[in-house]
């Protein structure tokens, strides 16, 4: 009798990067974190995640009582996030997994039988950039091990799961441009127009921890409503007007010179671009909306890129 030959599935996603097309403080909640207001614009750029299944092969849940942990290193293997933690349980990707699990097993929905699965992270997001890329990981992890493990877990759920592991995680849920409130995960979508960026990173990185306790730091701006935001979208999507701005934008060019370089040099592109040039969350990463004038001249926006402080990188809108 001749055997079957195994066969592996492999599902590739995009996990994108996101910018903050501005980024407010509006004050300090009684849990300890901060109430923002922001509006998250997704790219069509970012890493990319490999689950590599095998056909037809299947772990059997058969432990009682559940050790969502355990169950975890059971089923998933992770490659390609050494550079990232030193350990596997400190990853993202895996935190997300832990975190569905658990879920799953509080709500009794995890089947008898789940699929071991390979992730392979293909990492081109710098870390620390406020580029949202491990949170992106992470979501696309939920998302994925949704659909392979058929929990049935829905998109507010989902996003309930992804605000435990971080802030900028049920964005990447959400899965489209929103203003956010709350610590990022009260969202409502926003239609905005198709755009280019020239994304700037520089190699520098400033804890947000201590950005938050930084003395200079702005955390009490007046909380505007959702009509307002969505009806002055002319005021924060190609230029930057007041009272829109990133809060934490003068305490990181304070204390990282790269990104003060970065962001000067995109300064300098305004007027060509018709554009302003901002940073993304908590930095360090700095953008430049482009003007469609612009976006269709290949030869000068080589030269921009050639010619920045750092990497840069021209990106479209998801």
């Amino acid at each position: 009798m001749t055997e079957r030959p195994t066969t592996t599935s492999v599902i590739t996603r995009l996990s994108p990067a996101k910018i903050n097309l501005f980024l407010h403080i509006t004050g300090k909640r009684a849990d300890g974190y901060h109430n923002l207001q922001t509006v998250f614009r997704l790219l069509n750029w970012g890493d990319y995640l490999h689950f590599t299944l095998v056909d037809d092969a299947a772990f059997s849940i058969i432990d009682k009582p559940l050790d969502a942990d355990k169950l975890c290193h059971q089923l998933l293997t992770l490659s390609g996030a050494d550079t990232i933690t030193s350990s596997i349980n400190d990853n993202l990707i895996f935190k997300a997994a832990r975190a569905l699990l658990v879920f799953a097993i509080q709500a009794n929905r995890l089947p008898q039988q789940l699929a071991q699965i390979q992730i392979t992270l293909d990492k081109h997001l710098p870390m620390g950039a406020g580029l949202g890329g491990g949170s992106s990981n992470a979501a696309t992890t939920l998302l994925v091990l949704n659909e392979i493990w058929q929990l049935d877990v829905n998109q507010n759920e989902l996003i309930k799961i992804g605000a435990s592991i971080g802030a900028d995680v049920p964005i990447f849920i959400f899965g489209k441009d929103a203003i956010a409130m709350g610590i990022g995960e009260e969202l409502t979508a926003i239609d905005l127009p198709e755009k280019q960026y020239l994304v700037l990173t520089p190699n520098a990185h400033v804890s947000t921890a201590q950005l938050f306790t930084h003395p200079q730091l702005q955390r009490d701006i007046a909380p505007l409503s959702i009509a307002t935001i969505q009806s002055q979208c002319n005021d924060y999507v190609q230029h930057l007007n007041s009272p829109y701005q990133n809060v934490f934008t003068p305490v990181v060019i304070s204390l990282a010179p790269a990104v003060d370089e970065a962001l000067r040099y995109l300064q300098g592109l305004e007027s060509p671009a018709l554009g302003t040039a901002r940073m993304t969350g908590s930095g360090s990463a700095v953008f430049l909306p482009l003007d469609t004038s612009v976006t269709t001249d290949k030869a000068l926006l080589a030269t921009w890129i050639k010619d920045a402080p750092c990497a840069g990188y021209l990106v479209s809108n998801l």
